[in-house]
């Protein structure tokens, strides 16, 4: 098949500070500057900075990169961070959003022993994104597997689908570890898929949040997929680099993949797609 111009996304492509982790929050920010990402999706509680709104805000000035989406301190390492009661975390990830302009809030729905909070989680996610005006995106999760069963650890359920979110988010390694094929999740969420984070996996049972392309999610086919439909919310780069060790293999790694991610959204010059 001969190859064909497209038409480029919209959407923005931002870096997620947890990519580069271990380093900083501060590390972050330079790094989306220095290599052309179009902002940076904060991950609160991946250090005290990221917590500290006000640290945060003068971060955005000081390298001229926006932060466009905020997510929720819900991890299981972040559960002390802005306190012990869930809906408090939501709000105040719904001020921070509105402080720093941005205008998605992505969180994981709760796990089974959240109580009151998992058995509302619903309606009040629904309740949040009209008083808020942010965008509160609910993000697929998995199943955690042992080699006996499985155990479901969250409630509703780890997979959104079928569950009453307005706006979803969409994690290729979360898939890959459910087992599941993000490009039929992508297609089936239709308009609620409203926030993307653009990594891979292996299928393991551990998640592995590799660079996009080295895994079995075809992030390539659905980033083709989100600019067939004319999606226009964010492509937010969230990998483990952990081990990659140097600070320019690190660099290297994130530019490789901002490549990766603007040419299958047709956002460089000449890109094309089969």
């Amino acid at each position: 098949m001969t190859d064909a111009p497209i038409t480029p996304s919209p959407s923005k492509v931002l870096l997620s500070t947890s990519s580069v982790y271990p380093e900083t929050t501060a590390s972050g920010f330079e790094l989306a500057a220095a290599l052309g990402y179009d902002g940076v999706e904060l991950m609160v509680g991946i250090d005290p900075v990221a917590a500290d709104i006000d640290a945060v805000e003068k971060l955005r000035d000081y390298h001229g990169v926006p932060v466009e989406a905020i997510h929720a301190p819900c991890l299981l390492v972040t559960q002390g961070t802005w306190g012990n009661d869930p809906w408090e975390k939501l709000a105040r990830s719904a001020e921070a959003a509105v402080r720093l302009g941005a205008d998605t809030v992505v969180v994981h729905p709760p796990f089974r022993w959240q109580g009151t909070y998992a058995s509302g989680f619903e309606a009040g996610i629904r309740r949040l994104n009209l008083d808020t005006g942010v965008r509160f995106c609910v993000e697929n999760m998995y199943p955690w597997r042992t080699p006996v069963r499985n155990f479901k650890a969250y409630l509703p359920g780890w997979d959104p689908s079928d569950l009453d979110y307005e706006y979803l988010t969409l994690d290729l390694s979360h898939a890959s570890t459910a087992k599941a094929s993000s490009l039929e999740l992508a297609r089936s969420w239709g308009d609620r898929l409203r926030h993307l984070h653009l990594t891979d996996g292996s299928g393991s049972a551990m998640d592995e949040h590799l660079l996009p392309g080295q895994g079995d999610q075809q992030a390539d086919e659905v980033l083709k997929h989100l600019v067939e439909t004319g999606f226009d919310g964010h492509v937010v780069l969230e990998v483990n680099t952990r081990t990659i060790g140097s600070r320019g293999a690190r660099e290297h790694a994130l530019a490789d993949s901002l490549t990766f991610i603007r040419t299958h959204l047709g956002q460089l010059a000449g890109a094309r797609t089969t």
